[in-house]
This record gives C-alpha cells, sequence and structure tokens, in this order.
C-alpha cells in the first residue's frame, strides 16, 4: 500500500481519466481548539442502559448490525435514529428517517425533530408490546418521550439522547473507524458503508486504487453473470479519479473499471482462481468464505 504523501506509480486503468488540478485563489483557514469536555446526559444513561438490556436478550442472528463485539471491546451507541420495537418475535431495531449526532442538536429546529418524534409514535403504536416491554427493562420515561411534543432545546435534547435516537449498536470500527481497516459510519456515507451490513462476504467492497487512495466498488450484473467489470461508487476527496466520478455522476453515467483492472481483481479476488489476470470469468471451485457453499461467478 502506498504510503500516505507519496503517490503510486502504477497508471490509471484506461476507463478512468484524470481530471486535471484545481486550486481556489482564495485562502481559508480552520482554527483548532479544545473540543468542550463532552458530558453525558441522564437521557443517555438511561438510553444505553437499556439497548444493552435488549442487545443480551437478542439472539445474534437478530442483531441489526452484528456481529457481536468481543472482549475487551464492547457495543458503541451511535446517534443515528434507533427506532427499537418489540414485535411478536422479539426486539427489532429500524432506522428513522434521520438521525441527529449529539452535536447536531445545537441547530435542531425543534419542529423538525417533533416530526422525528411523531414517525417513532406511530411506529411504535403499530407494536403494542413496546412499551410494556421496555418499561420491564426499566426505561419507563419512553411513553411520555413518544407522546411528548418537542418545542424547545430541552425537548431537542432529551429526544436527542434517547433510546429512539441515540442507540444504533455498532462495534468500534463500524463506528468510527477509517480505511484500510475498518470503514465507519462517521467516516463514510450511508448508502455506501450499509452494504457492508447485506454485501457477499467474498466480495471486497473497499479496494485500493491505483493511486494509493481507497475507493468502493460493485459489481456492473448480478452474480453468476461472469462479468468482472466495477462500477466505482466512491473516492477520497484527494484521488485521481475523484473528478471523473464526480463527472459521471453529473452526467448521469457510470464510472467503471475493467475485468483485468487492480480494483476488479481486489473486488473479486476471493471469488477467481489464484493468479488469474482477469476478473470476468468462470467462478472459482475452492469454498467461499462465510457462506458455507462455493464460489459462484459474478
Amino acid at each position: 500500500m502506498t504510503r500516505a504523501g507519496t503517490v503510486a506509480r502504477t497508471p490509471m486503468p484506461d476507463t478512468i481519466k484524470p481530471g486535471g488540478t484545481r486550486a481556489e485563489n482564495h485562502p481559508w483557514r480552520i482554527r483548532l481548539v479544545e473540543h468542550p469536555k463532552r458530558f453525558e446526559s441522564s437521557f443517555f444513561r438511561a438510553a444505553k442502559r437499556t439497548a444493552r438490556r435488549i442487545l443480551e436478550e437478542m439472539d445474534d442472528a437478530d442483531l441489526p448490525y452484528g456481529p457481536r463485539p468481543v472482549a475487551p471491546e464492547g457495543w458503541e451507541m451511535h446517534h443515528g435514529g434507533s427506532l427499537w420495537v418489540r414485535t411478536a418475535g422479539g426486539w427489532r431495531m429500524y432506522r428513522a428517517r434521520a438521525g441527529i449526532e449529539w452535536s447536531m442538536q445545537f441547530c435542531a429546529e425543534p419542529p423538525k425533530v417533533d416530526r422525528l418524534r411523531r414517525d417513532a409514535a406511530d411506529l411504535v403504536a403499530g407494536f403494542p408490546d413496546t412499551l410494556p416491554a421496555l418499561a420491564d427493562l426499566g426505561y419507563e420515561e419512553a411513553d411520555a418521550l413518544l407522546q411528548t411534543p418537542i418545542e424547545d432545546a430541552d425537548g431537542v435534547e432529551a429526544w436527542t439522547d434517547s433510546l429512539f435516537n441515540a442507540c444504533v449498536p455498532l462495534s468500534r470500527g463500524n463506528h468510527q473507524g477509517i480505511l484500510p481497516k475498518v470503514p465507519g459510519e462517521h467516516h463514510y456515507p450511508w448508502p455506501v458503508k450499509g452494504a457492508d451490513f447485506f454485501r457477499y462476504d467474498d466480495f471486497q467492497l473497499w479496494v485500493t486504487l491505483p493511486d494509493g487512495t481507497h475507493g468502493a466498488v460493485t459489481p456492473v450484473d448480478r452474480r453468476g453473470s461472469g462479468d468482472g467489470h466495477v462500477r466505482l461508487v466512491l473516492t477520497a476527496e484527494g484521488s485521481r479519479a475523484a473528478d471523473t466520478l464526480a463527472e459521471a455522476q453529473d452526467r448521469g453515467l457510470m464510472a467503471v473499471m475493467p475485468p483485468n483492472s487492480s480494483a476488479a481483481l481486489q473486488a473479486f479476488a476471493e471469488q477467481i482462481e489464484p493468479g488469474r489476470r482477469t476478473a470476468s470469468g468462470p467462478p472459482a471451485t475452492r469454498r467461499a468464505r462465510g457462506n458455507g457453499g462455493r464460489s459462484r461467478a459474478r
């Protein structure tokens, strides 16, 4: 992998054309200051305590963003719009239309947050076992949170740190991670990061691009097609491919890399025979990691 501050000399694939370098004439500055000490509100403490009790009751297969963290790591609670309900089959978590990060509460308009409250109340009303089950876990404030209109900053704070916003359970990597280790939700857009929780185990979503930066790619056709092209869906802002991706999006096109590109070979590495120079073609005969069966072509 290329070290920070250097540029890989591997040529870019033919389908990706660097867009040149641009600079602004107006300099800007960002002042770095010490972060005010963040306190943990009583609302958040109660919500986290309840969420952890819920997670203890859940089977591993039902966890929203499993697998369960292994000690010494534990769950980190993300302010991502966590709508917990008790169904006939046990606890389930849905995501709100928008989650309110802790720092975002200071720009949150109460009537708009109140709409999130009403959405949550409507959902919970469809699962009548929810409020009694939460009361049994000691979260007796749930009903008041769902029924009290949000009209001021105090109401926004209570909702922001409540079980219905602040308790999306994530591992540390999936919460705060940065590539090349694990891409976290705070640093990578959800439409791309979310694929980590439903992609095939033998498809590598995150790849290293020829200039040493990281990007995300997807197949261009369904599994079994044998097509090894990959579509570039995310690049770092400083990547040589960033302008091309932006241009493709502006023009309603796809930025596609060929089957013999390094990105495609990385993405399909576990689905092709070792040493093969193209990601297109028949599948490997070895077993795929994590799916309990033989690999199949893209």
